[in-house]
């Protein structure tokens, strides 16, 4: 019998590529909703893979609202809770961090109700993020972030606050062991839709010469491809069962994503900054350039997150992190 997969926030960036490989491996897919009209684009983007789409449904449901959730639970073995709140420049902290909290508590409560097998939350690296990031520092899984780090921006918390919140309601209502949180790092890949950009904006804005000089920030990339694949894995096998998983392959600066960029792709990254910005400029543009402020804090940190629990556990393999940022940029380009 063919087993189904709930998939939350179907039209998200990394959603659109776990819905395609898991219809790609005989699943059957619901994928939740805000509206009749975004599942049209999921329909469209995830059709660009080539997956066959006759197992694909739709379920509507927001994560601000008890509506819709146990309708959409029922029936599935498993679910991905993979949707989660974006904007990074809101100034309202708790705009972000309430509906991720209490969405996923949502979500959670339905998947019990529904008996569901596992549940996959997407967490993120902004979840294991140490305060004290002096020097090099490599990080695993039993890192967490501090919430009240006032260097924190609003996305960074809100998924800090929710995998914590998640863990706790578990182990308070239900068996740890049947969730598992994936920790993505710094997602790039192919784009299925420019509606759901998530980092790769980093990427465009690069190509489009923005910002005009490369900050000495640095982060792991990790291709959205992997990510997805590495929900999947989450999600069946025996020893992934209640574990943190980091999703994150090697780390860059961003200057070095952009000397790939000009170096791979000739005239059509002939915008891309080849110039380093100064630390006290990039500090001084943060006061008047609402998405620079979240770098300040990063200027020059050497944190490495380590996704070797993952791959001994599961067998998952990160690519090469040239080759993601360069489809990337090509999946963008004209």
């Amino acid at each position: 019998m063919t087993q189904t997969v709930l998939v939350t926030g179907g039209s998200g960036f990394i959603a659109g590529w776990c819905i395609a490989q898991l219809l790609d491996q005989g699943y059957a897919v619901r994928a939740t909703v805000r509206s009749d009209d975004k599942a049209d684009i999921v329909r469209q983007t995830v059709g660009r893979t080539g997956a066959d789409l006759s197992r694909l449904s739709f379920a509507i449901a927001d994560l601000t609202q008890d509506a819709g959730w146990d309708e959409a639970t029922q029936g599935c073995d498993y679910v991905l809770h993979v949707a989660s709140p974006l904007g990074r420049d809101t100034q309202d902290l708790e705009a972000l961090v309430r509906p991720a909290r209490d969405g996923t508590i949502r979500v959670l409560k339905a998947a019990k109700g529904a008996n569901v097998k596992r549940v996959v939350v997407t967490s993120s690296c902004g979840a294991a993020t140490p305060r004290d990031t002096t020097g090099a520092v490599d990080v695993d899984e039993t890192t967490w972030t501090d919430p009240n780090d006032p260097n924190l921006d609003s996305y960074r918390r809100s998924k800090a606050v929710a995998e914590r919140a998640a863990w706790d309601w578990m182990a308070e209502n239900d068996d740890p062991a049947r969730m598992t949180t994936v920790l993505p790092a710094a997602v790039f890949g192919p784009i299925l839709s420019r509606e759901a950009m998530s980092s790769v904006a980093l990427i465009e804005g690069l190509l489009n010469g923005r910002p005009p000089m490369t900050p000495r920030v640095g982060f792991n990339v990790v291709d959205v491809r992997d990510v997805a694949e590495l929900h999947i894995r989450a999600m069946t096998m025996p020893d992934a069962a209640g574990q943190r998983l980091i999703a994150a392959g090697e780390r860059m600066w961003m200057g070095d994503v952009a000397a790939i960029l000009r170096r791979r792709l000739g005239e059509r990254a002939a915008k891309v900054p080849k110039r380093n910005m100064p630390d006290w400029l990039v500090r001084l543009m943060a006061r008047f350039v609402p998405l620079m402020k979240p770098l300040v804090p990063m200027i020059g940190r050497q944190i490495s997150f380590s996704s070797a629990k993952a791959q001994a556990m599961t067998g998952w393999r990160p690519r090469p992190g040239a080759a993601t940022i360069v489809e990337c940029a090509e999946s963008l380009l004209p």
